[in-house]
């Protein structure tokens, strides 16, 4: 792993995912209370693996992908942020899905700031997206406390989304 890729916050660390996270992301993907509102849904022990080997192969092929959240202090496991190439075509998007019981500390705007600030600075991607469901309030004030603007929506299976973006200062 490239020592570069390891993200330090003021209360986090994030580290790309690997395969000795595999338990910890099965805990977190299968959870609806966690996963419920992530594109796909909740997933199955068989689809977190064939996702983690994709996010290594990311990391490995672009140098960006999803990091595992831990807290600086004592270690823990407290969701994924990152940055992936979305399948429907928009793009380059921001994720992040912490843990339930950290939320409202912060923590996921500490965590998705630094990987979009990452995605500019270090991966020179210009744009970023990210998509929230519009009933997602508390994902949409992350993505504006961390400059993402509004740019457009769609409807997805009834649902209305909002696509958020972040252009790069050149």
């Amino acid at each position: 792993m490239n020592p570069s890729w390891v993200i330090s916050t003021a209360r986090l660390r994030m580290i790309p995912v690997g395969w000795a996270d595999l338990e910890d992301l099965v805990a977190l993907k299968t959870d609806p209370r966690a996963f419920g509102l992530m594109l796909g849904g909740v997933r199955t022990r068989e689809r977190v693996g064939e996702e983690l080997a994709a996010e290594v192969r990311d990391w490995g092929r672009d140098g960006f992908g999803i990091w595992g959240v831990r807290g600086l202090r004592l270690g823990a496991f407290l969701g994924i942020t990152g940055l992936q190439e979305r399948p429907d075509g928009l793009g380059v998007a921001l994720r992040f899905a912490l843990w339930p019981e950290v939320r409202g500390a912060g923590l996921a705007r500490e965590a998705a700031g630094a990987a979009l600030r990452y995605g500019h600075e270090q991966a020179k991607l210009e744009r970023i997206v990210a998509v929230a469901r519009a009933d997602n309030f508390a994902s949409r004030m992350v993505l504006g406390a961390i400059g993402m603007v509004e740019a457009s929506d769609f409807v997805r299976v009834g649902v209305p989304m909002l696509v958020y973006e972040s252009v790069r200062n050149r």
